[in-house]
């Protein structure tokens, strides 16, 4: 196991009895990792509801008999890949396959695969019984530096994503780095995207210049270097949590990019467009917005497009989306209030800037510009 870093998130000077996050090579298989000790009293004598869609267990399924010996009982829930799970449908079936198996309030859950399996798997344990224990084991790495972490969970409706959900710490987060050497290039690339996100505006930006320095293998998908990044963009979001739990206000920095992102998403039906290079999207949008009202750094122009153009994002598919129907989607997001959007502006690397007063019809008619040319003005 090599490695290992163990990362407790802390709330007002507390240490959590939630959210213990290990990040580090075998954890899922080592003889001296986490799963001997603290996940294996969690476990000891309950029955374990494990969420995993086909695909992941056929590459990883393996990698669970460490856990799977810890409990009484394993019962294997199936969904399927990708945000299409993230549904009340699903949810409920979930639901009754749970109470079938004889699940109860000290029953504990466990998310296994990307992002969309940690939302929906947490909200379904939310919402059991009025809530039982669950935890989280990543196996993508945008799911390792970001949506495995912070306490959110939900599920999609028609109007827009994660518009129904609720806020429930994992017990523990373990992300074994080892999962991510089957991913696909692009897959690892859209991951990437959210440890830039954090890394462009927080934290001085420190872990932005390492990633510029290690970009190549990073791209490459180097272990060391994967790890390394997995474990300081966890940090740095855990740090955020810990200071603003329910995203009342520092928090909101985490959605750099989502505003424009979840409204290309919910756009083209899920499709055509990864989570992260629907984000890169979004912070090119933002850092456009943040550059034509003067309020950002000149070296950051230059500097996250120049990243961001690595990453072989896929052209913008504008057929298959509208203007009025973009506009309309960020105005559903679950993150605007009565007096409208909350804009994430970045402002110079490790900064950045809450912006409330933009013009819907300037916004408008910036996003019209964009959709012919993202990059126009940038890097």
């Amino acid at each position: 196991m090599d490695g290992m870093v163990h990362l407790p998130l802390i709330f007002d000077g507390q240490e959590s009895p939630a959210s213990e996050v290990w990040v580090g090579r075998d954890l899922l298989t080592s003889d001296t990792g986490p799963i001997q000790r603290p996940v294996k009293d969690w476990l000891a004598g309950r029955l374990l509801f494990i969420v995993s869609s086909p695909t992941v267990m056929g590459w990883h399924g393996g990698k669970l008999e460490a856990l799977r010996r810890c409990a009484d009982r394993t019962v294997f829930l199936s969904v399927p890949d990708g945000e299409r799970a993230k549904s009340i449908d699903h949810a409920h079936e979930l639901w009754q396959a749970m109470l079938e198996a004889g699940g109860k309030r000290d029953s504990r859950l466990v998310t296994f695969g990307g992002g969309s399996v940690g939302d929906l798997g947490g909200f379904v344990a939310a919402c059991f019984v009025r809530g039982i224990e669950y935890a989280q084991i990543p196996t993508t790495l945008l799911a390792q530096v970001d949506a495995s972490l912070g306490g959110k969970t939900a599920i999609d409706m028609p109007q827009g994503k994660n518009l129904v959900g609720a806020f429930l710490q994992p017990k523990f987060v373990l992300s074994d780095t080892r999962v991510l050497e089957t991913l696909p290039p692009p897959e690892l690339r859209a991951g990437l995207v959210e440890a830039v996100k954090k890394a462009a505006l927080l934290d001085d930006g420190a872990l932005f210049v390492e990633m510029e320095e290690r970009l190549d293998d990073l791209l490459a998908g180097d272990p060391e270097t994967v790890a390394r990044v997995v474990a300081g963009a966890a940090r740095l979001k855990l740090d955020v949590v810990a200071r603003d739990v329910r995203e009342s206000g520092l928090r909101k920095v985490l959605n750099f990019g989502h505003t424009l992102a979840h409204a290309l998403e919910q756009q083209l039906g899920y499709r055509g467009l990864r989570h992260g290079e629907a984000v890169a999207y979004g912070m090119l949008f933002a850092l456009r917005l943040a550059s034509r009202r003067g309020g950002v750094a000149d070296d950051m122009v230059i500097r996250l497009p120049q990243m961001l153009r690595r990453f072989e994002l896929p052209d913008l598919p504008t057929e298959a989306m509208t203007l009025e129907g973009l506009m309309a989607a960020m105005g559903r997001d679950k993150k605007a209030s009565r007096a409208g959007l909350t804009w994430v502006l970045p402002a110079g690397l490790g900064k950045h800037r809450f912006d409330s007063d933009l013009k819907t019809t300037w916004v408008a008619s910036e996003l019209e510009s964009f959709l012919d040319d993202p990059w126009d003005g940038l890097g």
